[in-house]
């Protein structure tokens, strides 16, 4: 049921957390399923991803750069994996390039 990413014939991976969501939840086996690909999918995202997807998302809610890139660092560290230390110009040419 999850295929995230090509395995051979053992269970899919994160059938446990699957199961548990269907347990713990009202959702269903298949809504389950997506869940946890959307989480995983939305961890994967590298740090370059991240920020271009937050800048765009906050400069769609009318945020200047200087209150995005502000909010951004101090977003990053709290990712499943803590990126190092960005500077708002380091962010800005994540954007900019």
């Amino acid at each position: 049921m999850l295929e995230r990413r090509n395995r051979s014939a053992e269970a899919p991976p994160h059938e446990d957390l699957v199961d548990h969501l269907v347990r713990s939840t009202p959702l269903q086996r298949g809504e389950a399923a997506r869940v946890v690909l959307d989480v995983l999918a939305y961890f994967d995202e590298t740090t370059e991803e991240f920020v271009r997807r937050r800048h765009r998302e906050l400069q769609s809610h009318g945020l200047r750069n200087e209150e995005i890139f502000e909010r951004i660092r101090h977003e990053l560290p709290h990712r499943a994996v803590a990126p190092p230390d960005l500077s708002a110009r380091q962010l800005r040419r994540l954007v900019y390039g």
